[in-house]
C-alpha cells in the first residue's frame, strides 16, 4: 500500500461524500412533489416519504469512479459496459419507483442488464477454472441476479442500507489497497462507500428520503460486481462473508415465503429485520446490530484473504454464519422471551 494509493482513495472518498449530500440535497424539492413513497405492506415508514435519492447516489458513484479510472488507468471495455447497465437498470428502477411495473418485463430488463455486464468480462476470469465457462457465466448471471433483488426487497428500513453497503464497500476499497482487486473496483467500491454516507444523513431515522428502486438496484448490481471481482481474484470466502447478512436474510425469507405458498413477489414485511421491529427492536437497534455484525464479517473477510488457506477460509466461514444466524434468531424472538428456554 503506498500514500499515494492511500491520498486518491481518501479524495475519492470525501468528493463521491461531499457530491453526494450536495446533490441529494439539490433534488430533494423535486422528489417531495413528483416521487412520494406512500406507505404499503411492505413499508417500516408510516407517512408519505420522498424517494428517489438513488438518482444521486448512482450518479456520483459512477461519475467519480469513471473520472478516477480514468485519470490513474484506462477503463476497459467490461467497465463502460458496467457503467452503461447500471445506467439502464437505475432508469428501470426510476419507472418502478413513479409507476409501478409489472414483474416480467421489470425482471426481464434486469436480467438483461446482469448478463450484459457478466458476459462482457474477460473469459480468462473464472472462479472455478475446472468447470465450462459458459455453465459458470449462467451460474453468476442468476447469482448476481438474484443479489440486486435482494438488495432491492432489504431496502426497507432506515439506515439498513447504509449500515450494509458502507462496511462492505470500505472493506473492498481497503481491500484494494493491498492489491486484492484491480484498481478500477477499488475506486467503484470507495465512491460508492462516500456516496452512501452522503445519503446516509438523509436516511437517518426517521428518515427524510429514502434511495427508492432507482438507488437499491443499480447499488446491488456495482455491489455484486465488486464481490466478483474479488471472487475470480481467488477469494470466494471473502466474498461471501462480506454481504452474508444480507444473503441469509433475503434467501431464508424467500425460501420461507415459497414453502408456504405465499406470492413471494409481492410486497410484504416478513424479512427478519423487519421482524426485529415487529417484536420489538428499535430502528436504530436493528440497523446498530446489523452494522456491528458486518464490521465482524469484515474483519472474517480480510483474516481470510490474510491467512489463504482452504481450512483457514472454511473455519472463518463457519464463525460469520455462527454469527449471522444468532443475529437472526435474535431478530425473529419477541423482546423479553428467555432464550435458554428454548424458544
Amino acid at each position: 500500500m503506498s500514500s499515494t494509493d492511500l491520498t486518491a482513495l481518501t479524495v475519492i472518498l470525501v468528493a463521491a461524500t461531499v457530491m453526494s449530500a450536495v446533490c441529494i440535497r439539490a433534488i430533494h424539492p423535486l422528489l417531495i412533489r413528483y416521487a412520494l413513497a406512500r406507505p404499503n405492506a411492505r413499508s417500516s415508514h408510516t407517512v408519505p416519504t420522498p424517494q428517489g435519492a438513488g438518482i444521486a447516489v448512482i450518479a456520483v458513484t459512477l461519475a467519480v469512479s469513471a473520472i478516477a479510472t480514468a485519470w490513474f488507468t484506462t477503463i476497459p471495455a467490461a467497465g463502460w459496459v458496467l457503467f452503461a447497465v447500471a445506467i439502464v437498470i437505475a432508469i428501470v428502477g426510476a419507472i418502478d419507483d413513479l409507476r409501478p411495473m409489472p414483474v416480467a418485463p421489470r425482471f426481464a430488463l434486469q436480467a438483461l442488464c446482469v448478463a450484459a455486464a457478466l458476459v462482457a468480462l474477460p473469459s480468462d476470469l473464472q472462479i472455478v477454472p475446472a468447470a465450462p465457462l459458459w455453465l459458470e457465466r449462467i451460474v453468476l448471471v442468476v447469482g448476481a441476479l438474484w443479489f440486486v433483488n435482494l438488495t432491492n426487497f432489504m431496502d426497507g428500513l432506515d439506515w439498513i442500507t447504509v449500515a450494509e453497503v458502507v462496511p462492505v464497500s470500505a472493506t473492498l476499497a481497503l481491500i484494494g489497497l493491498v492489491g486484492a482487486v484491480s484498481q478500477p473496483t477499488t475506486f467503484i467500491a470507495a465512491a460508492l462507500c462516500g456516496a452512501m454516507l452522503g445519503f446516509a444523513p438523509f436516511n437517518k431515522p426517521v428518515a427524510r428520503m429514502f434511495l427508492g428502486d432507482v438507488g437499491s438496484l443499480p447499488i446491488g448490481l456495482l455491489l455484486a460486481w465488486c464481490l466478483l471481482q474479488l471472487a475470480f481474484a481467488g477469494h470466494a470466502a471473502a466474498a461471501i462473508l462480506l454481504p452474508l447478512y444480507y444473503l441469509c436474510d433475503a434467501t431464508m425469507t424467500l425460501l420461507r415465503r415459497v414453502a408456504r405458498r405465499e406470492p413471494f413477489w409481492l410486497a410484504h414485511r416478513s424479512h427478519f429485520y423487519q421482524r426485529a421491529t415487529d417484536n420489538g427492536f428499535a430502528v436504530i437497534e436493528v440497523v446498530g446490530r446489523v452494522f456491528a455484525l458486518n464490521i465482524i464479517l469484515a474483519g472474517l473477510a480480510g483474516l481470510s484473504i490474510t491467512l489463504d488457506s482452504t481450512p483457514a477460509s472454511s473455519i472463518l466461514m463457519l464463525i460469520g454464519v455462527g454469527a449471522t444466524a444468532l443475529l437472526l434468531r435474535q431478530f425473529a424472538t419477541p423482546r423479553g422471551t428467555d432464550y435458554s428456554a428454548g424458544t
